[in-house]
């Protein structure tokens, strides 16, 4: 029988030099880095990413606008001005597509409108119930209204439960959302 010998100086196996990871831990860790640093390379940056979307956004106002009948000065500058180009572009198409209206009239209108969707509905909801008797109107009333949408239902619900004109609906309405957010005037003093 041989003698085997044995060292004294014993060093834990296993161990790297940093005395935090274990061989083991290295061995499947590093292939699993080694394809997040490929994925990395690979996929797009996001400052790229970002550019794009916002570029498509003026893109899609733009031809919107243009399908819909606005001169290509006017979409450049409607575009280029709005805070949400897509929703811009989806009022005015919203209201030359269900109304009567033009839509030049309509870009200036949703250009104003804090939130431009809810214009469009309005105008739209509001124009159907009056059989488009008062277009124009519709759409002065409706930018007047900081909550175009219950406005209209107000217009709407009026309307059929009690005989009133168009005009009617519409001049009750707006006083009352006025006085309601407090935007009503005094009357003067003598």
């Amino acid at each position: 029988m041989g003698t085997q010998k044995v060292s004294k100086a014993r060093k834990p196996q296993g161990w790297s030099i940093f005395g935090i990871l274990n061989t083991q831990t290295i061995r499947w860790t590093t292939p699993v880095l080694a394809m997040a640093g490929l994925w990395v390379n690979i996929l797009p940056s996001p400052a790229l990413t970002l550019f794009s979307n916002d570029n498509d956004n003026y893109r899609v106002c733009a031809a919107q606008l243009l399908k819909a009948g606005v001169t290509a000065q006017a979409a450049a500058q409607g575009c280029a001005t709005a805070i949400r180009p897509i929703d811009l572009a989806a009022c005015v198409a919203t209201i030359k597509q269900r109304t009567k209206i033009d839509p030049t009239d309509a870009l200036a209108s949703c250009t104003r409108a804090r939130r431009p969707r809810e214009l469009a509905g309005c105008v739209v909801g509001v124009s159907l119930n009056t059989k488009e008797e008062i277009n124009p109107a519709v759409l002065n009333y409706c930018s007047r209204s900081l909550l175009p949408v219950t406005f209209a239902q107000c217009v709407v619900g009026l309307r059929k439960e009690i005989s009133l004109t168009p005009m009617q609906a519409l001049d009750t309405c707006i006083d009352a959302s006025e006085r309601a957010n407090g935007i009503t005037t005094s009357p003067t003093l003598p």
